[in-house]
C-alpha cells in the first residue's frame, strides 16, 4: 500500500471515529428508561469512601449527580472541595447527623454555621427524627421531636436557603404511640405549607399511609431511598418494599402515576461497601422499574423532580 493510500485509509478510520464518538455523545441511547439519567438526591460518605471513585461509578450507573453528604470521620471540608472539583456532578449536603447533633452540643452548631458559610453546600441532609438503633453497625437510636433545638436551627437554616427540609422517620421501627408520631408530623408539614417537606425511606409507611398524607399536605414529598428489593434484602430493617416481581407493586405503580411529581428517587449510600456493586444493582432494578412506566413519570421521578426541589440544572446522562 502507498504512503498516500494509508494516508487516506487513517484519515477515513479518523472521521469516521469521530462522528461515531459524537453521535454517541450526544444521543448515547435513543431511547428507553436505560437512557434517562438519574439524580441521587441524598447519599453519603466517609472516611472509608474513596470519593475519586464516585464520579466513575456514577458514570457506569448513569447517575447524573449525586447529594452528598459526609458523615464518619469525613471532613465536610473535604466534602466541599470535591463538590468543588465536580460541580456538574456532586452537589455538597450540610451534614447533621452523628454524636454532637445526637447530644445537642455545641460542636454540632459550630459545625452546621460552618457548613452553611461554604458556597460548596447546596441542601441540607436528612435530620433524624427517629432512627432505630442499627446494633450490627454501631447505629445508636436517636429519638428527637421536631422542636428539638437542634432540629430547629436546621430546619430554619434550609428553609431561609429554600432547600427541601428531609425528615428520618422509620415508623415502622417506632417503638411508642406512632399515632402520636404521625400527629407530630402533619402538624410539622402544616406549619411549613410554603416550603417542601421530604420523608427519606418513605417514611416506612405503606402505600395507604403515604396516598393519605400526599392527599392532605401539598407540600410534602417522598424519598425512594431502600425502597427496592435490592437494599430490601441487604437489611434486617423493615424498609418499605414498593416492588413486586421486578416492577412496582400495584398500589405503589397507581400512587405513583397519580402523583408523579411527590415522589423523588435517592438511594442513600451510607457504608463504603455501598459505593460498588450494590449501588449498580440498585440502579439497574429502578431502571427496570420505570421500563413499565410512561417516560414523562419516568423523567419526574429519576431528575426533574429533584431539579425543581433542589433547583439544581438539568440533568445529563453520563456513560
Amino acid at each position: 500500500m502507498s504512503h498516500v493510500a494509508r494516508v487516506r485509509r487513517f484519515f477515513s478510520a479518523l472521521v469516521a471515529a469521530l462522528a461515531l464518538s459524537s453521535c454517541a455523545a450526544a444521543d448515547p441511547c435513543p431511547t428507553g428508561a436505560a437512557c434517562i439519567p438519574i439524580i441521587d438526591a441524598h447519599s453519603q460518605a466517609d472516611h472509608k469512601v474513596d470519593l475519586d471513585g464516585i464520579v466513575p461509578l456514577m458514570d457506569r450507573a448513569g447517575i447524573a449527580r449525586v447529594i452528598l453528604s459526609s458523615r464518619g470521620r469525613l471532613n465536610f471540608r473535604d466534602l466541599a472541595a470535591f463538590a468543588r472539583r465536580h460541580p456538574a456532578r456532586i452537589t455538597a449536603s450540610v451534614r447533621t447527623k452523628g454524636r454532637v447533633y445526637d447530644e445537642n452540643s455545641d460542636k454540632y452548631y459550630r459545625r452546621l454555621d460552618a457548613q452553611l458559610a461554604m458556597p460548596a453546600f447546596g441542601a441540607m441532609a436528612e435530620l433524624l427524627i427517629y432512627h432505630a438503633a442499627k446494633k450490627n453497625r454501631g447505629a445508636p437510636e436517636v429519638n428527637l421531636t421536631l422542636e428539638s433545638p437542634q432540629v430547629t436551627a436546621a430546619v430554619k437554616a434550609a428553609t431561609q436557603r429554600r432547600w427541601p427540609v428531609v425528615l428520618h422517620f422509620e415508623f415502622a421501627s417506632y417503638p411508642d404511640d406512632k399515632t402520636k408520631l404521625m400527629r407530630d408530623l402533619e402538624a410539622f408539614v402544616r406549619s411549613q405549607r410554603l416550603h417542601p417537606v421530604a420523608l427519606i425511606h418513605m417514611g416506612q409507611l405503606p402505600a395507604a399511609a403515604v396516598a393519605r398524607l400526599l392527599a392532605a399536605h401539598p407540600n410534602l414529598y417522598f424519598l425512594m431511598s431502600h425502597a427496592n428489593p435490592v437494599a430490601v434484602a441487604k437489611s434486617n430493617q423493615p424498609w418499605v418494599n414498593m416492588f413486586a416481581d421486578g416492577r412496582l407493586a400495584p398500589d405503589w405503580r397507581a400512587l405513583v402515576l397519580r402523583e408523579p411529581a411527590r415522589f423523588v428517587l435517592a438511594f442513600d449510600n451510607v457504608w463504603a461497601e455501598h459505593w460498588g456493586a450494590f449501588y449498580l444493582d440498585q440502579v439497574a432494578a429502578w431502571r427496570r422499574a420505570f421500563a413499565d412506566l410512561p417516560p414523562e413519570v419516568t423523567h419526574m421521578i429519576a431528575h426533574r423532580n429533584a431539579e425543581r426541589l433542589w433547583r439544581l440544572p438539568p440533568a445529563k446522562l453520563f456513560r
